[in-house]
């Protein structure tokens, strides 16, 4: 489908005919549009037939926080379909992890990495981010094009990835060919086929494989695989849940952080005066994290499955079915934040934003997106008087990961 169709059936389909769960939907940027419609039209609202098959689509923001906070009716487990829209435990690319377990399980897993993201862990981990942001800035070449998300977006999430899980530094770009095999949608130009998909995500799981089994012997280091390795409820996880929680943390520490520090290129230049307050009153960057997290939204949704039949708002959903938490409509919900689809650095309640989640299965590393994002923007306001945008960003294909692949800019002293 294109523009125009996405535009004609916007305004002329019934409420009932929407899928808005379409990857083009996404990456030609009609998807808040359409989530704009279903807010005011039907917050709860059933697809029968959609491009994913039926489900059920949450857009409001109380309901979404409603459901997070109800694990018992609305589960994560991955036996039960996982978190993405996507996910199914009978499909060879979908592993579980602890964030697709249910409690009690997925506390015990995320209790054993929650010390990485310790005050000591990351106060060595901004000095870090300020030596990389200083180093990568520096290099960036000044009056010319060049794409902000490999150059910056991609380089600060790499590097910090890879001290997370205590991966070499200098292969630290593969955790980005993997994070990005792993959320492609087969069919595309990158992975025309499922077997293209898995073939690289084996090669992932082969690298992890062999860290795993050093690790095994010799627990004692402070990266997430080491807290693995000695964690009680996990040193004797099978290779499948190792794989699961290699994929979240890797996926997880590589699309939130890339996605807002592209996404703020964006904000900026579509809201200049932003950029204008934010140089005249510096301290508003401690709020500036989240209200990028906010409007741009680096996961779209999540998925829950229902355990039993439950009403929300007027409507019934089953048992079984399968519910869609669009944390993308939810950050722009009119009824929590006025004039929401404006950039506002001094909005007083973007720290509400879902993009992190809420409950328990709220983000771990939100601490981490936060110094990146604030360090880099302390480096650039040093930096540079502008970053210009060259040319329309080009984004990314999916109903999950909501970020650009290109974002062509040039710099300003």
């Amino acid at each position: 489908m294109n523009a125009t169709t996405f535009e004609t059936d916007l305004n002329n389909l019934p409420i009932d005919k929407i899928d808005v769960a379409q990857p083009e939907l996404f990456k030609l940027g009609f998807a808040p549009r359409y989530f704009e419609r279903l807010r005011r039209e039907a917050p709860v609202h059933y697809c029968a037939d959609g491009f994913y098959g039926a489900y059920w689509s949450i857009t409001r923001h109380r309901d979404i926080e409603a459901i997070e906070l109800d694990p018992e009716t609305f589960s994560s487990e991955h036996l039960n379909g996982g978190i993405t829209i996507t996910s199914s435990p009978a499909d060879p690319q979908f592993f579980p992890s602890f964030i697709s377990m249910d409690p009690p399980r997925h506390g015990e897993q995320r209790k054993v990495v929650a010390p990485a993201f310790s005050p000591d862990r990351l106060r060595f981990l901004a000095q870090q981010l300020r030596l990389w942001s200083e180093e990568i800035l520096n290099q960036l070449p000044i009056g010319e094009a060049f794409d902000w998300v490999d150059r910056v977006s991609i380089e600060l999430t790499a590097r910090t990835l890879a001290v997370l899980l205590g991966f070499p530094q200098e292969r630290c770009r593969d955790l980005i060919r993997w994070s990005e095999a792993m959320v492609a949608l087969p069919g595309s130009p990158a992975f025309p086929t499922i077997a293209d998909k898995l073939h690289v995500m084996q090669e992932c799981f082969a690298a992890f494989d062999t860290m795993w089994d050093e690790r095994l012997k010799d627990p004692s280091g402070d990266d997430l695989i080491s807290m693995l390795a000695s964690g009680e409820k996990t040193r004797g996880m099978s290779r499948a849940e190792l794989h699961g929680n290699i994929l979240l943390l890797i996926v997880g520490g590589n699309d939130t952080s890339r996605s807002a520090i592209s996404g703020s290129i964006v904000a900026f230049n579509r809201f200049p005066e932003e950029l204008t307050k934010l140089r005249k009153h510096p301290e508003l960057i401690s709020g500036l994290t989240s209200e990028i997290l906010r409007w741009q939204t680096p996961i779209a949704h999540m998925r829950r499955t229902a355990m039993r039949d439950v009403t929300l708002g007027d409507r019934t959903i089953r048992k079984g079915a399968k519910v869609i938490l669009w944390y993308l409509s939810g950050n722009r919900d009119e009824g929590v934040f006025e004039r929401a689809e404006r950039f506002d650095i001094s909005r007083l309640n973007a720290r509400r934003h879902l993009s992190f989640g809420t409950g328990i299965h709220r983000c771990v590393g939100a601490r981490v997106a936060d110094l990146q994002m604030r360090i880099l923007w302390e480096e650039i306001l040093k930096n540079f008087t502008s970053i210009e945008i060259c040319r329309s960003p080009v984004k990314t294909a999916s109903t999950f990961i909501n970020s650009y692949t290109e974002l062509l800019v040039q710099l300003n002293k």
